[in-house]
């Protein structure tokens, strides 16, 4: 029997009276599986992830993760929850720009409370930028910037990888090389939700979910 490790049960979220977000999400994201979530701008694609990733709270609804009740959770809680569990990655690189590629996976460590250089070395390298330890982003292609990315999303070791559009940015052959990355962690056994508007990166994963107008309209 698969085990959910993400279960939203009718999670709508909403601003003021008049903006419905979403609309009733009921879904189940299983251990070990590549989700893939599509949908037209609008659509609520972020909104749902950023939910999952606990970086935002529903108006209505429950959310469980790993068996724990976020919902009822504040801010600070989880806060904490996210980072014990859930590795984000988005569009956006968001490196600090005066670090080096190996300081920017320890920044991540730092909030963790434990830094360890080779830990986060050896991140970077199973993301194949070995190489590039001392280099500031600057310095770095499109691609390479994500690839720190992830390795800082992986450092804390989090069930959960939750990523929102991260080839959005790049050209074909650096998609190409992130689509790789997740690949490899896929076989690994991670868990990933990535929202992305391309179909071919839809199709990659094991479930393609869609949605449009705030509710899901394939699964």
């Amino acid at each position: 029997m698969r085990e959910a490790i993400i279960e939203l049960s009718d999670i709508k979220k909403s601003y003021g009276e008049q903006v419905q977000i979403l609309k009733g999400i009921n879904l189940e994201l299983y251990k070990g599986e590549w989700t893939s979530i599509m949908g037209p701008s609008g659509s609520g694609k972020t909104t749902l992830l950023n939910i999952m990733s606990c970086l935002d709270k529903a108006t209505e609804g429950s959310l469980k993760i790993s068996g724990v009740d976020v919902s009822g959770m504040g801010k600070k809680e989880m806060a904490h929850f996210r980072r014990e569990t859930v590795g984000l990655i988005f569009q956006q690189y968001h490196l600090v720009p005066y670090l080096t590629a190996l300081e920017n996976v320890m920044l991540a460590q730092h909030y963790h409370s434990v830094v360890d250089e080779a830990e986060a070395a050896q991140a970077l390298e199973r993301v194949g930028l070995g190489h590039r330890l001392d280099h500031i982003p600057g310095r770095l292609s499109g691609g390479e910037q994500q690839r720190v990315a992830i390795a800082r999303a992986l450092i804390n070791s989090p069930n959960i990888l939750l990523a929102d559009e991260p080839t959005g940015n790049l050209d074909q052959a650096n998609s190409e090389l992130i689509l790789d990355v997740f690949r490899s962690l896929h076989e690994q056994g991670h868990t990933i939700v990535m929202v992305t508007h391309s179909q071919e990166i839809g199709n990659s994963g094991d479930r393609l979910v869609q949605l449009r107008d705030g509710k899901l309209e394939k699964q």
